[in-house]
């Protein structure tokens, strides 16, 4: 069993992703687990992989996400811990494996709010993160519907499963999206 090298789990979501919004999603993750790996003293190449990973079966198995992963992943012949903290990001939703260590939570958490932050750059005239305040993603976090699709209460959930304040959650996300900006295509536009 093993844990992919980034090159190699780049290749497995290429594989499975054709879509370039479910690419940059899957780096937007990547990026805000590297950030928060780092601040935790963990792995940030372990988070990241995870990061980059979580959606990996989500383009051609909607219906069966968190699911058909496992099996993917089991046949590439990686390791169980990678496996389950990717499964464990649905939890409640489309996973009944419940996120338990620090990087698991952090995934759940950070899934949704990255797509709710991502949103929120798009509005803004930079089109960028790099400008982007917690002010301005806490007033579109309270409005239902902007970017309804994002579950706020996972987020909510996620950030007291984490032990961090909701604007302490957001405030490091934005961070994480920062350092990855111009893969995702956030980084500041004249």
């Amino acid at each position: 069993m093993m844990t992919p090298a980034r090159e190699e789990a780049w290749e497995w979501l290429c594989q499975y992703n054709e879509s370039e919004s479910l690419r940059k999603h899957a780096l937007t993750v990547e990026g805000v687990m590297r950030h928060f790996a780092a601040l935790a003293g963990e792995d940030p190449e372990e988070w990241g992989i995870v990061g980059l990973l979580h959606d990996l079966d989500y383009e051609r198995w909607p219906d069966q996400h968190c699911q058909k992963v496992q099996e993917l992943l089991r046949e590439k012949g990686a390791d169980e811990a990678l496996i389950r903290a990717v499964a464990s990001h649905g939890y409640g939703m489309c996973s009944d494996i419940q996120p338990q260590s620090r990087l698991e939570k952090t995934l759940f958490t950070i899934d949704e709010l990255s797509g709710l932050i991502t949103a929120a750059a798009l509005m803004r005239p930079s089109r960028s993160v790099i400008d982007l305040e917690v002010k301005s993603v806490k007033k579109k976090f309270k409005d239902k519907r902007f970017a309804a699709g994002v579950d706020r209460d996972v987020i909510i959930q996620g950030a007291q499963r984490l032990g961090m304040e909701l604007d302490d959650v957001i405030a490091e996300t934005i961070q994480g999206m920062r350092e990855v900006a111009e893969a995702i295509s956030l980084e500041m536009h004249q």
